[in-house]
């Protein structure tokens, strides 16, 4: 057994969000990302062969995806996005924290 915590020690500010996996099976990942004012550099979309379930922990967050959409999310706040679904960080605030499960279908 292992008992950590999501939202401490968070790691110090960098170039680049930080991934960490928590856990992970053939089948599903779950990851803690830290942000501090990141954002996807221009052009860039993530496109996942898995669903993903993310919901923001601490900080503040601006998802955009590729039909215009855009979805600010607050602590608390969760979105299921599906395999395919091509989406974006446009933004985030400082000492951001989400938590990220990846389903293999």
């Amino acid at each position: 057994m292992s008992r950590e915590n999501l939202l401490s020690p968070l790691p110090p500010p960098g170039p680049e969000e930080r991934f960490d996996t928590l856990f992970a099976s053939p089948h599903v990942r779950i990851e803690r990302i830290v942000s501090h004012r990141h954002a996807s550099p221009p052009g860039f979309w993530y496109d996942q062969a898995e669903d993903e379930w993310v919901m923001l922990a601490q900080g503040s967050a601006e998802l955009e995806f590729d039909d215009g959409r855009r979805e600010r999310l607050a602590p608390g706040d969760w979105l299921l996005i599906p395999a395919g679904c091509r989406h974006r960080v446009a933004a985030t605030g400082p000492d951001t924290v989400w938590l990220a499960v990846h389903v293999a279908r």
